[in-house]
């Protein structure tokens, strides 16, 4: 627990905003029109400063430590590359930051393009920018607690009323005005800090709503990148099931010439229909996916599906990042949004038991007034018009029926079920990291095992197609062929496409770089609630 006995530092504990919105109240105290000396002003604020500098009941919030453990037991080497598409090798650089345009890394123009319009246009990320500025502007509102309220106040009366009842009846008294103006401070104060407790709670949970909006970004950026990758291969995938289907229908042409000739069977022409017909029906669910792909990505973009992309994506524009950065498990826990929400919230919930406590300690508020009253404006401040008033209360809670001991007790719940969902999301974070490195060795693999088995399918369809029409072997030697290299082909692009996807899901993983933008750095004010009071 802190403890700060002499006014010097209580400078240190007050915040830049909570000075800025002391010195707007002030400022507007001082256009009151009247002759009321400022010293009641120093006075209160002095005061208020004082308490917070005392001790607030309740923990004190300590930032969990790192955990010492790493993402894997073994370490970690370049990958496989393979002479194609996508089939670079990879190496890992331990402890290297992420840029904040990470994405930027796959070298290509129309997916930077398309993520700096999602990055502007995108309704759920708004939504998340908006929340934190309602946030923000919650927090500001709120630190008025620390400070003494302080009220300009005018009365005007007008009344007539009557005299005590004698022998004669009713005595009238003229009419009167009575007008008072008065300057009127209240203040609760915070001498075991539960306000300082919420405000802190409030911070907390302001700073958590901060970092489900830099998730709401990550999420966004990945998305995009994830679906660009995705159209691409399911591009290439089609691509690849029609050179397939154009080699089949030729085929298919070759053997119906042959069995107008009598060279083969009808059933050799019917296997190769059925064949070119079950290839022709892999293609609309390709179509499919690729036109939904297309609307997800301008849903992203903040458009609607019957506007245009302005390009679409293949593989082969996109570049492969050849060097990857590693975070070192101590950095994880300050990159992950998802881990920095999470530990906020466990700050909110650190700062709710000591409030849960201070409302089971005593109360002490603070009236002051002063102003004058007179019967018209012109000696409204003249000799002899002047009034105040000074009040003290307070407030010791003794029998709720259990109530204030049991809500301490739920927010120590709270608490530990926080730190248990803290633990839970750092696990799950080094998991995340460590199923990523782990899946980019294996796809760096199995791209080169593919590509080794496209090419060997490749030698074998066309060995089959030559020995077929020579009579060496059957049609069925050249239908399997057929089938193993589309299978090939196909396999071979989505290995591709998942090397793209997972070296995404890396970036994404170490917290995508949010904390390099031009946007994070704070500005730091060194101005004092002394000076301006001085």
């Amino acid at each position: 627990m802190d403890h700060h006995g002499t006014l010097g530092s209580c400078r240190t504990a007050l915040a830049a905003t909570e000075i800025d919105a002391l010195k707007e109240e002030l400022a507007a105290v001082s256009h009151f029109k009247a002759p009321f000396s400022k010293s009641i002003l120093k006075a209160a604020v002095s005061a208020s400063c004082l308490l917070l500098a005392g001790c607030a009941v309740g923990p004190d919030f300590k930032r969990p430590d790192a955990p010492p453990n790493g993402f894997n037991r073994a370490p970690l080497n370049a990958t496989a590359s393979s002479n194609t598409s996508g089939g670079a090798a990879q190496s890992f650089k331990a402890g290297g930051d992420v840029t904040e345009t990470w994405w930027t890394l796959f070298q290509s123009p129309a997916l930077n393009t398309l993520l700096d319009e999602a990055v502007k246009n995108n309704p759920n990320l708004q939504a998340a920018q908006a929340s934190l500025r309602q946030a923000q502007e919650t927090l500001k509102s709120q630190q008025s607690i620390l400070f003494p309220a302080v009220d300009g106040k005018v009365n005007y009366l007008r009344q007539k009323s009557y005299g005590s009842f004698g022998g004669g009846g009713a005595q009238s008294i003229p009419a009167y005005t009575v007008t008072t103006a008065s300057l009127q401070v209240s203040y609760a104060l915070d001498f075991f800090g539960e306000s300082r407790r919420v405000l802190e709670s409030t911070r907390a949970r302001t700073e958590q709503t901060h970092f489900q909006m830099e998730a709401a970004y990550l999420t966004l950026t990945s998305n995009v990148v994830v679906a660009a990758v995705q159209q691409a291969a399911l591009r290439a995938q089609l691509a690849a099931l029609q050179a397939i289907l154009d080699v089949q229908e030729q085929q298919l042409g070759v053997l119906r010439r042959q069995l107008e000739l009598g060279g083969v069977a009808e059933a050799d022409v019917l296997t190769q229909q059925t064949a070119v017909a079950q290839t022709r029906a892999q293609l609309p669910a390709l179509q499919k996916q690729v036109a939904q792909t297309g609307n997800q990505l301008l849903a992203l973009a903040g458009r609607f599906p019957d506007d245009a992309l302005p390009t679409e994506f293949d593989l082969a524009s996109l570049h492969l990042p050849e060097e990857l950065p590693v975070s070192l498990p101590s950095q994880l826990v300050e990159q992950r949004p998802d881990i920095r929400a999470a530990e906020a919230a466990l700050h909110s919930a650190s700062a709710e038991i000591g409030v849960a406590t201070a409302e089971m300690l005593p109360k002490i508020s603070l009236n002051a007034s002063y102003g004058s009253s007179a019967s018209s404006f012109d000696s409204l401040f003249g000799a002899g018009s002047g009034i105040w008033s000074l009040s003290a209360g307070l407030t010791q809670p003794l029998f709720h029926g259990g109530q204030l001991l049991h809500q301490r007790r739920a927010t120590v719940a709270a608490f530990d079920a926080a730190a248990a969902q803290y633990r839970g999301t750092v696990i799950g974070a080094f998991q995340n990291v460590a199923d990523v490195l782990q899946a980019l060795q294996v796809d760096a693999d199995a791209v080169k095992a593919q590509l080794d088995a496209e090419r060997s399918a490749a030698q074998s369809l066309s060995i089959a197609q030559n020995s077929y029409q020579s009579g060496a072997v059957s049609f069925l030697v050249l239908l399997d062929a057929q089938r193993t290299y589309q299978q090939a082909r196909v396999a071979l692009v989505q290995a591709q496409a998942a090397r793209f996807s997972d070296t995404a899901a890396l970036f994404v993983a170490l917290g995508g770089g949010w904390w390099n933008r031009p946007d994070q750095t704070e500005a730091k004010d060194t101005s004092s609630v002394f000076d301006f009071l001085n």
